[in-house]
Formats: structure tokens, sequence, C-alpha cells
């Protein structure tokens, strides 16, 4: 069973890039849990209030999703996902301070050895103005006030991440490939994956 994963800062197109890979591979498809975080709302009015909030729910909601993964072997040969569990950890570096960094850095370091780690990730880059054009389009209300200055942190914060990355990596620059409205692109980009994903 390969496992693949797809990420990236907030409107790079993982989402839209981990359904074209699921249904090239007839794979499980595994999506974070966004709107269902009950304290997203609240974060982006009030960060300083709510961060430590959303951090831990999206910890344990993704802790608990990626946990899950033996459990579809049986039925699908291949996992598609739009995130990594590090992803938690990267936006809490940005949001996150003082005594609620610390209590959030042990909760991580106690739940991410227990997991799978993927056979590929796909690092989907991108600049905050093309962030900014792709969250407009999608019309979540409570980004709506999105600011590039946050979006230019967060990609600084990925490309450190992936800097020390352990791990199968393809690295894309998302303004080079249209793979939701231009066919060719979206063809190139599924079959030099899925040649890496075989390669893992």
């Amino acid at each position: 069973m390969s496992y693949i994963v797809v990420e990236g800062p907030i409107g790079a197109g993982k989402t839209s890039l981990s359904r074209l890979l699921a249904e090239e591979l007839q794979a499980r498809l595994m999506l974070e849990v966004v709107e269902g975080n009950p304290f997203l709302a609240s974060f982006y009015e009030d960060p300083e209030r709510y961060s430590f909030k959303v951090q831990v729910f999206f910890l344990l909601s993704r802790y608990k999703q990626i946990q899950d993964l033996g459990q579809g072997a049986l039925f699908y040969e291949h996992t598609v996902s739009d995130y990594l569990f590090d992803k938690d950890f990267i936006f809490a570096s940005l949001n996150l301070k003082g005594a609620e960094w610390e209590l959030y850095q042990e909760l991580y370091q106690q739940l991410k050895p227990k997991l799978t780690t993927p056979d590929l990730t796909v690092y989907l880059r991108a600049q905050p103005d093309l962030l900014l054009q792709r969250i407009a389009q999608r019309g979540r209300s409570f980004e709506r006030n999105m600011e590039a200055s946050y979006l230019w942190r967060l990609g600084k914060a990925y490309d450190d991440y992936f800097q020390h990355y352990q791990g199968s990596l393809h690295i894309i620059e998302a303004a080079d490939f249209d793979f939701v409205g231009n066919y060719q692109h979206r063809k190139q980009l599924v079959a030099d994956i899925l040649q890496l994903a075989k390669a893992a």
C-alpha cells in the first residue's frame, strides 16, 4: 500500500491535487477536517485567545485520521491525503508561544512516533499573491481577512521545514501548473507524481 501526501500553505491547491491523484489511483482520499474545527472562525477573529484551542483540535483530529490508515488496507491499495501530520506543528510554531507552545510540543512529541510515514510527499510552493487569489476564489467566510504578511510567514515556515525533511519529497511551484483548469498540466503533473510514487 502506498501513502501519498500533498502539502503546502493555505490556498496552494492541496485538496484539488489530492482529489485528482486519488481518482487516478482509485485510492482512498483522506482530507483534513477544516470546517469541523469549532474554534477556527473564532481564531481568525481573535488569534491570541483561540490559537491553542484551534491547534490542539487539529492535532488530535489529524492524529486520529492518520492512526486509522491501516483500517482501509484491505479495501484500498493506495491512500492520498491533503496534509502531513507535521502540518499542525508548522502552524503551531507561528501561532503559539510561551507555556502553550511548550505544552503543544509535548503533545506532538508523544503522538508523532505512533503514526505511519508517507511514501511520497508533494510540496506545493506558492507565493502570497497566488494564495490570496485562490483563497478568494473558494470563498470561505472565515478566511476573508487573511493577510499577505501571514501567508508570507507561513510560506517561509514551510520552506524551512522541507529543507530538513526526512523522506521522499517532490517540490512543485504551484504557479507553474493550472492542474484544475488545464488538462495538459494536470496530465503531466499527475503522471510525474505517480512515477515518483512507484519508485518510492
